[in-house]
């Protein structure tokens, strides 16, 4: 247990760096045999569901990634984006961190500019250049966990955006630079 939490450390400080070409496409830092992520999650706009391992060995498993994509696509323009892999990354941590099976309900992955507009227009605190339409932040809540709880454990990951959202329930994370809120 001890190697696993060590493991998570180093993960979620290093999140950001394993987009970097010349980690990512190197040896890098989680080329240890026995390296997994998976990711789980469900959303209750489409219905769907996906629950699988997106990273073996050090190689990232394309269809699972392309699964992951279309999953976490704008659904209300039915459009796809490559999802940043360092947000999956702090994601997979904070899930593994909360220590439960239960899925990320995902309420928003990526959004077209369109619909980002839409939203600007009838929820406060929606950014007009917001990493959700870069494909670099999901919004995310489970049944188990608090707001706290899981912004405690993203924020444990020392990379990117966390964002509370106690009204709504629910917690942003994004990849972007390091920085955290309360709304």
């Amino acid at each position: 247990m001890q190697n696993r939490r060590t493991f998570l450390k180093i993960l979620c400080s290093s999140a950001a760096v394993l987009s970097a070409p010349s980690i990512a496409s190197s040896a890098g830092l989680f080329s240890r045999a026995g390296d997994i992520r998976k990711i789980k999650f469900q959303n209750s706009n489409t219905g769907e569901r996906v629950n699988t391992i997106y990273w073996i060995e050090g190689q990232y498993v394309q269809e699972a990634l392309d699964q992951i994509n279309y999953f976490m696509r704008d659904w209300r323009q039915n459009k796809v984006i490559k999802i940043d892999t360092a947000n999956l990354n702090i994601i997979a941590a904070t899930q593994t961190l909360l220590d439960t099976e239960e899925p990320f309900e995902l309420l928003s992955g990526y959004r077209t500019i369109k619909t980002n507009k839409m939203l600007a227009k009838i929820t406060a605190g929606v950014a007009r250049n917001s990493y959700h339409i870069k494909g670099m932040a999901a919004d995310l809540r489970m049944r188990s966990r608090t707001v706290s709880q899981i912004g405690k454990a993203a924020e444990s990951c020392n990379s990117g955006g966390v964002g509370r959202y106690v009204n709504s329930s629910f917690v942003h994370i994004d990849c972007g630079p390091k920085r955290r809120w309360r709304q």
